[in-house]
């Protein structure tokens, strides 16, 4: 106890410490406040685990600060390698971006840029323009409308539509996706009533028809993104929606989630419906992801009937939910993939999607080759980000053995970069699928050293167990 509260007294103070030769010459690079900040993290930490009763020796405190500086300056939004399979993977950020579409966001963010200014007229202009063209180009829509993401293209399109009217929806497309986005309450949100007809697993035609009254203003299809219903089954085709609804002066509005502009049943995969396809069904409006199966950056996007998107442009709501340059830049370059017809070549998700087993195999050999162990086995790749639920695609995985796959997790996370894998049957699976190109190097590097630190804590653990 005396060694301790002597250690304490020992602490010294800020001031003190900011006089030191070392923190005199951290403050001439990083300014003399984030210096005094770290200073005083650093006290306070050591301060705590000697009154936690931790032993703590030191004799290195501009060592101390300079870790606590370290932490202050550090981004918490860090680059990791994907090592999971799972393509558009929700939590680490979704479509990674072509090198076209970075290239125009650091073009576009260097300097100025024509984000609102009419370059023809001299004047005002509308940020609204940017990308419109390609969208039309791409999906045949009459016009187009881009927001920060999906869900805030579904509370745009019911708010400015349907406040105080009726919106009438299958019990089988109420749905929650990630984080808690619950179609039901976006709806009472926006105003609109929401009127359930059908049953879970069987809903007709009739039964939209049968409820529409003098206060309806819409049918709304809404695609299951994270779940199929399958067995006794029905639900209409857009078609038959699109051709009931205007014969009785309402609307279709279509919220497709991800959405995609090419056929993904020619990679291997079931057919998910199209955004041309749904605006050609006679769907009125469409509402899509921007970095989901599109494969570009966060936003949402409205296509359809130019009357209906005038509106939406027009609503106060929109400035709350419009994008910065940052995203437009992104997104016309990527839509521009697509028009060029190089998204498989240009786009990652397409081009990991497109993949051939076999190459993955000579990738996961090739891993296996540098490591000096793991088994290459065959193992399925999830398609991710609410894309064609439950489908997946067949891949080679290199399988790591461990005393404790969830620890080797940990030191995997841990790296630089971290990478982020997955276990199955015991085994940590690196799938290289989702490893973008030129990421092996610093992905071997990361596991060398993970697996490192696991045959360290399987001789403890063999040597505590040899000791009992």
């Amino acid at each position: 106890m005396g060694d301790h509260a002597a250690a304490l007294r020992a602490i010294p103070s800020v001031s003190a410490l900011l006089d030191d030769r070392e923190l005199v010459e951290l403050q001439e690079r990083w300014g003399h406040e984030v210096v005094v900040q770290a200073a005083r993290l650093a006290i306070e930490r050591v301060r705590q685990q000697l009154l936690a009763g931790e032993t703590v020796a030191i004799d290195d405190w501009p060592e101390q600060v300079r870790l606590s500086l370290a932490q202050l300056v550090a981004h918490s939004l860090l680059p990791v390698i994907n090592a999971t399979g799972v393509v558009i993977h929700t939590n680490l950020g979704r479509a990674p971006l072509a090198a076209e579409a970075l290239e125009n966001v650091a073009a576009v963010a260097r300097g100025y840029s024509n984000l609102e200014y009419d370059m023809a007229a001299g004047g005002r202009g509308s940020r609204h323009v940017h990308a419109e063209e390609v969208l039309q180009a791409l999906t045949g829509a009459e016009a187009a409308l881009v927001v920060n993401n999906n869900a805030a293209a579904v509370l745009l399109m019911l708010t400015a539509l349907a406040q105080g009217r009726e919106v009438i929806i299958s019990r089988g497309q109420l749905i929650e996706i990630g984080g808690g986005f619950r179609i039901p309450e976006v709806m009472a949100q926006s105003g609109a009533r929401l009127i359930e007809v059908g049953t879970t697993n069987r809903t007709y035609v009739s039964d939209y028809t049968g409820a529409i009254s003098e206060a309806t203003l819409a049918f709304l299809a809404v695609h299951r993104s994270n779940f199929t219903i399958a067995g006794f089954v029905h639900e209409p085709s857009l078609a038959e929606l699109a051709e009931a609804a205007h014969a009785h002066g309402l609307l279709l509005l279509a919220d497709l989630g991800s959405g995609t502009l090419r056929d993904t049943a020619s990679f291997g995969l079931a057919h998910e419906i199209t955004v041309q396809e749904c605006l050609q069904a006679g769907a009125d409006l469409v509402c899509f992801s921007g970095d989901k199966a599109l494969g570009g950056p966060q936003a949402g996007i409205i296509a359809g009937r130019a009357a209906l998107i005038g509106q939406l442009r027009r609503h106060p709501l929109m400035r709350a939910l419009r994008v910065g340059k940052l995203t437009l830049a992104a997104l016309e370059a990527t839509l521009l993939q697509y028009r060029l017809g190089r998204e498989r070549q240009s786009l990652p998700v397409w081009r990991m999607l497109a993949t051939a087993p076999a190459e993955l195999k000579e990738r996961a050999e090739a891993w296996q080759a540098a490591l000096g162990q793991g088994e290459v086995r065959p193992s399925l790749s999830a398609i991710g980000g609410g894309s064609l639920p439950g489908q997946t695609l067949p891949t080679w995985v290199l399988a790591l053995a461990s005393q404790s796959p969830q620890s080797l997790l940990a030191r995997l996370r841990a790296g630089q970069p971290p990478v982020v894998a997955r276990v199955d049957e015991g085994a940590v699976l690196l799938d290289p699928r989702t490893v973008l190109p030129g990421q092996d190097e610093a992905l071997l590097a990361v596991v060398r050293e993970a697996l490192a630190g696991d045959h360290g804590a399987g001789q403890a653990a063999s040597a505590l167990s040899e000791e009992g």
